[in-house]
């Protein structure tokens, strides 16, 4: 009988350990970010192509819209979990849909910055995206 309770103890130590996204892991970066600079690959990419994007992230989800002069367009929606600097992303809607893309993240003089791999393998160990083609960074500013 003692085995039994010990067995079931150990499932609810490790279930619960095992869970390591805490309800308020992402309360540091909710809110609505606009990208201030990118970069895939070691190359940096234009302001014209993410000049008007908005990476809005609440709880566990996070959205990508763009806006135009019509509406606005949603890119991309999804689940985002947190690990100490570590993120998950998991597509849900749009162009990531189905996708896992992992990444490391950092806040730094009120910029949220997102070294992301596209591949989802493995997180990047550094803020450095040259010679990785599945690599790109964001570098975000909150909307105000």
């Amino acid at each position: 009988m003692l085995k039994y309770l010990y067995f079931f103890l150990a499932v609810i130590i490790i279930g619960c350990g095992a869970n390591p996204i805490p309800r308020n892991a992402t309360k540091k970066l909710t809110g609505a970010w606009v990208p201030v600079k990118q970069e895939l690959g070691g190359n940096t990419i234009a302001k014209q192509f993410f000049s008007k994007q908005t990476l809005t992230i609440r709880d566990t989800t996070y959205s990508i819209a763009a806006e135009n002069d019509v509406e606005d367009l949603q890119l991309d929606e999804g689940a985002i979990y947190i690990n100490k600097n570590k993120i998950d992303i998991y597509g849900k809607k749009g162009k990531n849909k189905g996708k896992h893309i992992t990444g490391i993240f950092k806040i730094e003089k009120n910029q949220l910055i997102i070294c992301y791999n596209l591949g989802g393998i493995g997180f990047p160990e550094s803020f450095e995206t040259i010679g990785k083609p599945l690599y790109f960074m964001s570098t975000y500013e909150y909307k105000k």
